[in-house]
């Protein structure tokens, strides 16, 4: 099960804002269970003192890395070797690593070559090789921002003034991305299992989440399109529906 998997969360203090981390504690969950939960920076730098009551509220360990030398950045380093230390302890299934910085590129392609499930998480501005690095990666924007499936209590209706985040496949894309899947895995009357089509756009877009387009879950998402028709079916097991799309 994917909520077994033991995780290591690992935090770039320097490129990650206090203001994500409830978050990003409330995300992990959905991939494992936070067994090493670690941040990394200088905590001697004021630019850090925020972080301080964030810490012990969620019980994250600080490792001290101080800036030896002006324009380099140890704090990776520090990460990065934590990193393979804790693979190599045989303890943990996955990774999460928190930061907008490129640098972790290599460590994220270097832990799944050994087998680990790695999620990234970072600002929109994180660079595209990181992105891909990782199984499936998350943006802070999104995880703060409200979604259009969500009722407002005092009204009770979506908030339609949520723009649209995107990721790396914009609407056009992401239309043109899900009929192929449609046609590839369709039954002779055209319809594909909506699951295996959520299931093959987590692979191809490892940053991937209906939240990004302002959806809770992938059916309001794919009604929204006005691309494709639903159809619901009865399972086997009571109150139990299976949801199937259609090219129109």
């Amino acid at each position: 099960m994917e909520n077994d998997r033991r995780m290591a969360v690992l935090i770039d203090a320097d490129n990650v804002s206090d203001k994500y981390i409830k978050y990003i504690f409330s995300e992990i969950p959905n991939h494992g269970t936070p067994t090493y939960k670690r941040i990394y920076g200088d905590w001697t730098s004021p630019n850090l003192s925020s972080w301080k009551g964030v810490l012990l509220h969620y019980s994250i360990t600080p490792i001290q890395q101080y800036s030896y030398t002006t324009g380099k950045n140890s704090t990776d380093s520090a990460l990065i070797i934590d990193a393979m230390d804790i693979l190599y302890s045989g303890h943990v299934d996955g990774f999460c690593i928190v930061s907008s910085d490129s640098d972790f590129t290599r460590l994220a392609a270097r832990l799944r070559e050994s087998g680990m499930y790695v999620i990234g998480m970072g600002e929109k501005k994180t660079p595209l090789p990181f992105i891909t690095a990782c199984e499936k990666f998350k943006y802070l924007e999104v995880l703060a921002a409200p979604t259009t499936d969500e009722k407002t209590p005092a009204t009770g209706k979506a908030d339609k003034t949520t723009p649209s985040q995107e990721g790396m496949a914009d609407i056009p894309e992401l239309i043109a991305t899900i009929r192929t899947i449609v046609n590839e895995t369709s039954d002779d009357d055209g319809w594909a299992f909506l699951g295996e089509v959520g299931k093959r756009l987590n692979k191809r877009y490892p940053d991937f989440d209906t939240r990004n387009y302002g959806h809770a879950k992938l059916t309001p998402l794919i009604s929204s399109l006005k691309q494709f028709e639903i159809q619901s079916r009865k399972s086997s097991r009571p109150h139990i529906t299976l949801k199937y799309i259609r090219n129109k």
